[in-house]
């Protein structure tokens, strides 16, 4: 469960590598509380470094500190349990960033996101990931 002042590392390759969440943008039914393949409002905290060269390329980095953007829960470390009963957690909490138009601002992901996403309706960061839990 990520709050507010909730802290995540992403794991796409956007250029953001530390994000606080700032609002759970989701129905009211969790007292503000996010969970896994929900939205969530977040500022960018730390972010890799940009040099000359790179503001030129193809590959540059999409996001700077400070920038708000939305984003998904892909794992949390408070346990999830699935309907068949086991409970399922991870050692961090992490998330992927989001556009406008809900699609994911990387083009790669890098690390486990949970099987849970899938059926929350973001199958394309499923198919993205290297495994899934």
């Amino acid at each position: 469960m990520i709050g507010l002042k909730g802290t995540l590392n992403v794991i796409d390759n956007s250029g953001a590598l530390l994000v606080e969440c700032v609002n759970v943008l989701k129905n009211k039914v969790n007292n503000g509380w996010g969970s896994v393949g929900d939205e969530i409002v977040c500022v960018v905290k730390r972010a890799r470094a940009i040099s000359a060269a790179q503001q030129a390329s193809a590959t540059a980095v999409k996001v700077r500190r400070g920038d708000v953007r939305r984003a998904v829960i892909v794992r949390t470390a408070k346990a999830v349990r699935r309907p068949d009963g086991r409970l399922v957690k991870f050692d961090d909490n992490a998330a992927v960033l989001l556009n406008n138009k809900r699609e994911m601002l990387g083009t790669r992901i890098g690390g486990v996101v949970s099987a849970d996403l899938r059926m929350k309706g973001w199958g394309k960061i499923v198919s993205l990931a290297p495994k899934v839990v």
